[in-house]
């Protein structure tokens, strides 16, 4: 079954707010076996709305509209698709008793204007909401499904994985699933060629991506059960894993940050850091990640030299000769991160995040990280571009992939 979301609000087009709708359900459709060709964003305008869908219904058979089904008089969603279908609106009891409920609960009178979300198209499956007042609905007719959604995605996401996805499961009578294969220390294009005779299978399909400083593989199947899409998928996980095994960190939703945290929890190993250029990132992300106080006892934000120094044992004359932001500084904060925390592995950075600061012989972008451990220093020069927040935040993937790295080099070993 093919699809179209149209998300319905003015203030999606002036970007006053972001359309998450939109990817929550192109991502529950494919559980359903539904695939998604279209999505649209129309403001709150009779016209264009009338239009949106009639332009829809060109290209696919399914349509899925969220917003626009709220009290107001711009709030016209359910008006506009009951004129497409030729049905009139008509009040349905249960929904203006579960509204006027609704405001029971919450110790409110109801408007009057209120009663017009009770009004519904005849003929309809009516979709409850458990967590407002605008219920949902669905309309069929003539080989075409309308299902109108609330717009608040509080309301729009409970609405749709209770009512919404058993009813189109039941429809389709297959599921769409996907499982993602995410990678560190190669690029898209080198991913992509190692497996180019993978890419051309019809079912299932495999896919590049590439995001900052990683790239992913997403294997994607339509079965009739989520078993026998598991069933499709794994011979050709096991072969990719087989191809390009040592670059895989995780799957599906795993970040970078908790397959290291998972890495150096599952082999004990304990982990500190001394920052400058990052602030503290790379320590806010390490204990954003549960359990990581069993790997991470403390950091250092050594914004300052005086601080380098005092804190980190970084020596005036490494200062005075080469900066604070070369391969000498960095080792030295990394060694005496270790040194001052007593942690396995100690890692540093130190850059130019910009705009300004930067010179011919040090340019913004500029970046050294170190890594300390039993078997040594080691020492990574980066050179970044794009805006400061980018440059800091490429750098602390880079640090864990560094980290990531030095872990399966040691082996089983400390």
């Amino acid at each position: 079954m093919k699809a179209e979301i149209i998300a319905v609000g003015t203030e999606l087009l002036l970007g006053q707010i972001v359309n998450t709708n939109a990817r929550d359900l192109a991502s529950g459709l494919s559980d359903c076996g539904v695939i998604v060709y279209y999505q649209t964003v129309v403001g709150d305008n009779p016209g264009r709305l009338k239009q949106a869908i009639a332009d829809a219904y060109e290209r696919v058979d399914l349509v899925i509209l969220t917003g626009g089904l709220g009290p107001t008089k711009d709030d016209l969603t359910k008006e506009i698709v009951a004129e497409y279908f030729g049905k009139k609106l008509v009040l349905d009891q249960p929904s203006l008793d579960r509204i006027q409920g609704y405001f029971d609960r919450m110790g409110r009178e109801m408007n009057e204007t209120n009663k017009k979300q009770a009004y519904m198209p005849e003929g309809c499956i009516i979709l409850e909401n458990n967590c407002g007042t605008a219920p949902g609905l669905i309309v069929e007719e003539g080989g075409k499904i309308a299902i109108l959604l609330p717009g608040p995605p509080k309301e729009m996401n409970p609405m749709f994985e209770e009512k919404v996805k058993p009813w189109l499961s039941g429809k389709t009578g297959s599921t769409i699933k996907s499982r993602t294969l995410k990678m560190t220390d190669i690029g898209e294009s080198n991913m992509a060629a190692e497996v180019s005779d993978l890419m051309e299978g019809e079912n299932p399909t495999v896919a590049p991506y590439a995001k900052e400083g990683e790239s992913e593989l997403r294997i994607t199947a339509m079965a009739k059960t989520e078993e026998e899409a598991d069933g499709l998928i794994e011979p050709v996980a096991k072969e990719i894993y087989a191809r390009l095994g040592e670059y895989i960190y995780g799957e599906d939703d795993t970040t970078l940050v908790e397959a290291l945290v998972k890495k150096l929890i599952e082999k004990k190993i304990t982990i500190s850091t001394a920052e400058s250029c990052t602030g503290g990132l790379i320590a806010s992300e390490i204990t954003s990640v549960a359990g990581s106080s069993e790997i991470f006892g403390s950091g250092y934000v050594t914004y300052a030299n005086s601080a380098k120094m005092k804190m980190l044992g970084v020596k005036d004359k490494t200062l005075a000769d080469h900066g604070a932001v070369s391969e000498q500084t960095a080792k030295e904060m990394a060694e005496g991160a270790r040194a001052a925390s007593g942690a396995d592995i100690a890692v540093s950075v130190t850059g130019i995040a910009g705009p300004g600061g930067g010179t011919p012989e040090k340019p913004v972008g500029l970046v050294y990280m170190a890594l300390a451990d039993d078997k040594g220093t080691i020492v990574k020069k980066l050179n970044l571009d794009g805006s400061r927040d980018k440059v800091r935040r490429r750098t602390v993937k880079y640090v864990f992939k560094m980290v990531m790295q030095r872990i399966d080099e040691k082996g089983d070993n400390k």
